[in-house]
């Protein structure tokens, strides 16, 4: 057996992880963050299962090789070198298709002045597969799909928004008042491609503005869950100090998980327009001096604040393919 990790490429999803010395396969994908079929727990066997492309890799309840083409347990499969495989159940980043579901509200709280939290629960939970960074649409009756980010990890037994209504955004008044009433709605997810499929390898950029912190909270509560040891800055930009509605929290993250530093950008101006304010954030991320050729970053924000953020990071060395926003695919430029 190899004494060094091995590289593990999972086909057609592309996705790759690492699998260390006397860890099954099965385990070593569960760290960093991959979603396999499996229910070892419930006494079910044979859903964890691929095959083999490339490589070698050994049967751990026999001691025997699995041959080339062979089909193997990940819970069960030791690699002895760089394996490739084949499992179709395992879905790329944002390539799982969009559903609609019946959801019970659990709970309605305000975290702030004009920001709810809403708490989600699904009847079919185990049907449901999202990637962490996905966001979701509310469909009322008689009205346009609202939609919201995800702030809960795909882990979760339960799904968190958060949403910020007030009079003046009528569609968001309307759902929150909606929720509240205690009736089941509709929802249809998961959407969105700047998402998390696996931990990344390369340290990580959070950059949010205002509840675009929802989507960075998902993310965040999944990576805690891996084995990713990467660095991870999480720039969270708002106007008013009151506008940062879950500073605790963010603020916690940083005290118990090391790698995390966590950069609040307050306005604090009454007469800072959102384009004075998004340009305050953006200045706040260049000046971290980080080599932007070796990093991955995820924005969540307006469209003025995504792709002012993007062209002062190409500028400053960032290659396109290393920024991810889904503002890229909802609001394209021309």
């Amino acid at each position: 057996m190899t004494d060094k990790p091995c590289r593990v490429v999972l086909q057609p999803s592309g996705l790759t992880y690492s699998a260390g010395p006397g860890t099954d396969l099965l385990s070593a994908a569960a760290g960093a963050g991959i979603e396999v079929p499996a229910a070892c727990r419930n006494g079910v066997c044979e859903i964890c299962e691929a095959r083999l492309l490339a490589g070698p890799a050994l049967n751990t309840r026999n001691q025997q090789h699995i041959p080339v083409s062979g089909r193997l347990m990940l819970c069960r499969t030791f690699a002895l070198g760089n394996l490739e495989l084949e499992m179709t159940a395992v879905m790329a980043a944002g390539e799982n298709q969009p559903r609609k579901f019946q959801a019970k509200v659990v709970d309605v709280r305000s975290i702030s002045h004009d920001v709810y939290r809403v708490e989600l629960q699904l009847p079919r939970r185990r049907e449901l597969s999202f990637h962490a960074g996905q966001y979701l649409s509310v469909n009322l009756p008689d009205s346009d799909p609202c939609y919201f980010s995800i702030a809960s990890s795909p882990s979760r037994p339960t799904i968190e928004l958060h949403i910020q209504a007030s009079p003046d955004w009528l569609s968001a008044q309307n759902v929150i008042d909606a929720l509240t009433s205690g009736r089941d709605v509709t929802i249809e997810l998961p959407f969105g491609k700047a998402c998390l499929a696996a931990a990344p390898e390369e340290p990580l950029v959070l950059v949010a503005a205002g509840t675009g912190f929802a989507q960075m909270k998902s993310l965040v509560d999944y990576l805690r869950e891996t084995s990713y040891g990467q660095p991870v800055r999480l720039y969270w930009g708002v106007r008013r100090h009151e506008d940062m509605y879950l500073r605790a929290l963010a603020q916690q993250w940083a005290h118990e998980w090391p790698q995390l530093t966590f950069l609040p950008v307050v306005g604090d101006d009454e007469d800072n327009d959102w384009s004075g304010h998004h340009d305050q954030l953006v200045r706040a991320v260049l000046a971290s001096g980080m080599d932007w050729q070796r990093v991955r970053v995820m924005a969540s924000g307006s469209p003025v604040m995504v792709y002012t953020l993007l062209d002062a990071l190409l500028e400053a060395g960032l290659p396109q393919s290393a920024f991810f926003s889904d503002v890229l695919e909802y609001a394209p430029r021309d």
